[in-house]
């Protein structure tokens, strides 16, 4: 079973259905390359919320300038 969880204008909502792997792994394939590098880490996200907060971390680091070339970061 696929539980789906969307949060909009402060009101959760949850879709409960019955998905087979092979549909799952069909839809993957049919995703762009963002989409699936999304999904995943939404997928990633909804089982650990401590990578869903160093992804949040990351983007405002990176939105507030706080960044590092490769070559700063491991002197390559």
């Amino acid at each position: 079973m696929v539980v789906v969880a969307s949060k909009e204008e402060n009101m959760a909502m949850t879709v409960k259905m019955e998905v087979k792997p092979e549909e799952i792994i069909e839809a993957f394939k049919r995703m762009k390359k963002e989409q699936r590098k999304v999904f995943l880490e939404d997928l990633l996200a909804s089982t650990c919320p401590e990578y869903l907060e160093s992804i949040k971390e990351a983007r405002k680091d990176y939105k507030e300038g706080r960044v590092k070339t490769h070559k700063e970061a491991c002197g390559r």
